[in-house]
């Protein structure tokens, strides 16, 4: 199994990127792990309609080039389903179970994702209606994979 994470901008924070690099180095176990880190673009101050879409067509395009025709792909996105880590994990062990060995999931930029990547994706998820920084979103994420896998091996670690 690969697990592919697409994101959009460019992470900062040494703790943010000390707990990824944690439950990355976790997840090894279990899965092939590929961290893509694509460029944002910059948002101008009152930007136009005309001009946000511009963004997220952009973004999108980066986006779109490193998502495979195979790939059963996640999109983060607030509209999107909410499951409790258990639901999460069946999730993933089902799609499994039905011949996808590629999860690819994406988190947009400060905008969010273009409606054309949220169209590519077999499911929006959404971890509730907080507005969260999309950075922190790439570490509760990886924590969340984590997780579920280890609900599949049977792991005390999820009580």
């Amino acid at each position: 199994m690969k697990v592919k994470v697409i994101t959009v901008g460019k992470l900062k924070e040494a703790y943010l990127k000390d707990g990824i690099a944690e439950y990355r180095k976790r997840l090894n176990r279990f899965s092939k792990i590929e961290l893509i880190e694509l460029p944002d673009e910059k948002i101008p101050d009152k930007a136009s309609s005309a001009e946000i879409k511009q963004i997220f067509e952009k973004e999108a395009e980066r986006i779109m080039t490193k998502v495979a025709e195979r790939d059963f792909v996640i999109a983060l996105a607030i509209e999107g389903d909410e499951w409790s880590s258990e639901e999460f994990s069946q999730k993933l062990a089902d799609t499994a179970l039905r011949g996808y060995s590629d999860f690819t999931f994406i988190i947009g930029g400060s905008l969010g994702l273009a409606n054309r990547v949220k169209k590519r994706a077999n499911l929006l998820m959404s971890f509730g209606k907080l507005t969260l920084p999309h950075q922190l979103m790439r570490l509760i994420l990886m924590e969340q994979i984590y997780r579920a896998f280890m609900i599949q091996a049977g792991s005390p670690y999820h009580k």
